[in-house]
């Protein structure tokens, strides 16, 4: 019996078997053709069937409004295929189920000979416990092509993801072209070399990275995201993590030096200064960001972003007077909150790191709680909708195991295990607070993920396992999900995924002799509890939040 990720959470098997042959034809509604497109386009490569339409298919795909968003039903009989969903997302989930049915090789892309094309009959209904089951994919540190994002996409589809947070902008580069500003990637969009390794000290490679994506790459992508259920959510970074706009349109700085686009990894000491200009700037930024991108939440960073520049330099204390600014905080506050102001006169609303959590905030911001949970202990107490994506735990550039074989190591080992058991609501949130969060996702850093295999390797499985942790409702069972897991991997094959083994690295997925920063688990809690105390102390009228 093939094995569905995510599991389902009802799954009644049957006798017999539906046999796909070249006379398999579908019925759909109008309504229903991009979910009935993608299906006919993932059937045949592998197959060769066409699956033609026809009034009276044996494959019959329908909308109900007794299921509900993104809820499907699939009913399997020798005879015909009946999937009903609530919505269109929930009859493409019921098209991934359905495939999953079939061999791993329906997922390769060239014609497959002597292959037994049936699926076992079944009653599969499923929904998921989420609406936000995300990844985000950071392509600023270092760039993907624009085909292995569409290749990503496809990867997230095939595992009922459907938020891709798209990290756009960086210190290290500008990855989205801007008609108004074009030097944010004429310049900002290339730097002339690359740390290698994750100390301090680390040589470069002496080699130009770079690469950015034109308005019509962005249009595709996202038209290609949506056709498979995914809404692209864009971030541009602010007022931190800047460098490489300040490289391209130097008077946005505090300093208003020429600076590089930066080579190294690390925070930035530079940021943007408090100008009524460059509040403009990003204004327009984002309007033009908001045109290319129909998500309802617009990333704009608030994370990483040191006071000192600014609480040394002469105008920007100036700046704070007028404004009637205390401290450093206060500024980022200020800045976020005139960035959200314009978003929402867009008709969207914002979406930060849970820094932004530090000051005054818009009710409508969506915080992501990434230095553990305590900023979505404040976000959903505060009232503030949350998405849960704690480092501990989907951090997916964290090293995998205690081996020394894992290539530049980072921070704390992050196995398939622990991401599997991955709960994206605090257990000290109230049923109501916890409504305020929305789901979780897993963040792909790209520091040291200089090309798609390494990519591969750090994201896959441990965003399989993530995925289910997402969708299904219930208890999960670490050993349940083991001989599942193995048996997904083989579609994983079929795709050319180059995941991460059980046994560990291959050779080649090795980085011997670059220094990593490995870090134990009760060094890094006690790091993050000195990074989180401001928002501890934030809390209006609390004790000590999720601490």
């Amino acid at each position: 019996m093939p094995t569905l990720l995510p599991r389902p959470n009802l799954f009644v098997p049957r006798t017999g078997y539906f046999q796909f042959t070249a006379l398999t034809s579908v019925t759909a509604p109008d309504e229903l053709n991009p979910v009935l497109f993608y299906l006919q386009s993932a059937l045949r490569p592998a197959s060769g069937f066409p699956l033609k339409e026809g009034q009276d298919g044996n494959i019959r795909l329908a909308l109900s409004t007794e299921l509900a968003a993104e809820a499907f039903r699939l009913e399997i009989s020798p005879e015909s295929v009946q999937l009903t969903g609530g919505d269109q997302a929930g009859v493409f989930y019921g098209c991934v189920a359905l495939l999953q049915l079939l061999p791993p090789e329906i997922y390769r892309r060239a014609l497959v000979t002597g292959t037994d094309w049936s699926v076992p009959a079944c009653l599969v209904e499923d929904a998921p416990r989420f609406r936000w089951r995300g990844a985000m994919l950071d392509v600023a540190r270092h760039f993907l092509p624009k085909h292995e994002v569409l290749r990503f996409i496809d990867l997230m589809a095939m595992h009922r993801l459907n938020i891709l947070h798209f990290h756009l902008t960086e210190d290290q580069g500008w990855r989205i072209e801007i008609r108004r500003y074009p030097k944010l990637t004429e310049i900002g969009s290339w730097r002339t070399e690359t740390q290698v390794g994750a100390v301090d000290g680390s040589p470069s490679d002496g080699r130009p990275h770079g690469g950015s994506y034109t308005q019509a790459d962005i249009r595709e992508i996202v038209a290609y995201a949506q056709q498979r259920q995914i809404t692209v959510v864009p971030e541009i970074e602010s007022p931190g993590h800047v460098q490489a706009a300040l490289a391209a349109y130097p008077e946005l700085g505090v300093s208003g030096q020429q600076l590089p686009v930066f080579t190294r990894w690390g925070v930035n000491p530079n940021v943007l200064n408090a100008e009524e200009s460059t509040v403009e700037f990003f204004q327009n930024v984002l309007d033009e960001v908001m045109d290319l991108f129909p998500s309802p939440f617009i990333g704009i960073g608030g994370d990483e972003c040191p006071k000192e520049q600014w609480l040394a330099d002469p105008r920007t204390l100036e700046r704070m007077a007028e404004l009637g600014v205390a401290d450093g905080e206060g500024l980022q506050a200020w800045f976020i909150g005139r960035l959200a102001e314009h978003v929402t006169a867009r008709g969207r609303r914002i979406f930060g790191w849970d820094e932004i959590l530090e000051g005054e905030l818009a009710t409508t911001a969506l915080v992501a709680s990434w230095r553990g949970l305590t900023g979505a202990v404040s976000a959903a107490k505060r009232g503030h909708d949350v998405i849960a994506c704690p480092d501990d735990m989907v951090y997916l550039d964290y090293r995998q195991s205690e081996s020394a074989e894992e290539p530049i190591p980072v921070a704390i080992a992050v196995s398939v295990e622990d991401a599997y058991l991955f709960e994206p609501v605090p257990a000290e949130l109230s049923a109501e607070e916890a409504m305020h969060v929305l789901g979780g996702q897993a963040n792909i850093w790209t520091e040291h993920m200089d090309s798609p295999r390494t990519v591969d390797y750090f994201a896959f499985p441990r965003l399989s396992a993530i995925a289910e942790a997402l969708w299904i409702t219930g208890d999960r069972d670490v050993e349940e999900f083991r001989p599942r897991l193995e048996e997904h991997l083989a579609r994983l094959d079929a795709l050319g995924v180059e995941y991460r083994r059980a046994t560990g690295p291959l050779s080649w997925q090795q980085r011997p002799g670059v220094p990593g920063r490995p870090s134990s688990r009760e060094a890094r809690a006690t790091f993050m509890e000195q990074l989180v105390a401001n928002i501890v102390q934030n809390q209006p009228g609390e004790s000590s939040g999720g601490n």
